[in-house]
């Protein structure tokens, strides 16, 4: 057996250029500080300079990889521009691409309101295709045959299942996410790209902050696995899909949800 079958070489993410969308905090924050953990060079983005240069700072400091800041608003076409510009002026290569900004909405259907529909819609899917769109000169640059670069959206499970609550514009985004991410998937696997969705159920996050506070044991309960998930659950997840390991894995949405979408009704 070869040498190249050993997990360490499979998994491996060391000096790989990374962008997360939204990385400064919640699950674009786990998976940031799994790939820095695992020595890969970090970008990430959130619209708060503030938190995103704290973020950095820390992360870096946890190394081996490291970690840089580009504040955006991506909700901005102009601003996904100068992302992009800004990371072409400091690599001529991108090897994964982690499109995990994002937003929601909760309200009943009879107030739900015109701007959070569009906003919600926008965040989600639309900037996710201008900055893909973007960066793909980056990704083409890094992509070979048996390391093709990554691309990975986060979804959701509530763009598989009925929610509960009332966030129509985000499950109809994070349903379109993924049947997007299947139709790249099937266009870009001939410039070695590969492009896959993970679809997290229940993390502790400041998205799912109030909800888990006001259902926590309702949640859990509706978790077969019996807990929310964990930082490691959704990182590891983004590695593999990065890595060798996930190198003939595409248009994949994985659900990492501890058995929500699959749990019998009794």
């Amino acid at each position: 057996m070869s040498s190249s079958m050993h997990t360490s070489s499979l998994f491996d993410v060391k000096d790989k250029v990374v962008l997360v969308t939204g990385g400064s905090r919640g699950i674009g924050l786990m998976i940031a500080h799994g790939f820095v953990v695992n020595g890969a060079k970090v970008y990430i983005s959130s619209r708060s300079a503030k938190v995103c240069d704290k973020v950095a700072e820390e992360l870096s400091k946890l190394g081996p990889g490291q970690c840089i800041s580009i504040p955006a608003d991506l909700q901005s076409l102009d601003e996904v521009k100068r992302l992009t510009a800004e990371i072409g002026k400091r690599e001529s290569k991108l090897h994964v691409l982690i499109n995990n900004a994002g937003a929601t909405w909760g309200e009943s259907i009879s107030t739900y309101p015109d701007q959070a529909f569009e906003k919600v819609m926008n965040l989600n899917l639309k900037r996710v295709f201008s900055l893909t769109q973007a960066l793909l000169p980056l990704l083409t640059a890094a992509a070979t045959v048996p390391h093709p670069a990554s691309i990975i959206n986060i979804g959701s499970v509530d763009g598989i299942h009925i929610p509960t609550q009332e966030t129509y514009a985000y499950s109809a985004s994070k349903a379109a996410l993924h049947q997007m991410t299947r139709v790249m998937a099937g266009h870009l696997g001939e410039r070695h790209i590969t492009c896959n969705a993970i679809a997290p159920g229940p993390f502790e996050s400041k998205m799912m902050a109030q909800t888990l506070k006001d259902f926590g044991d309702q949640i859990v309960g509706n978790v077969p696995l019996g807990r929310i998930g964990q930082p490691e659950d959704v990182a590891a997840t983004a590695i593999y899909l990065a890595s060798r390991a996930g190198a003939y894995t595409t248009g994949a949405v994985i659900p990492v949800d501890g058995g929500t979408l699959v749990k019998a009704k009794h």
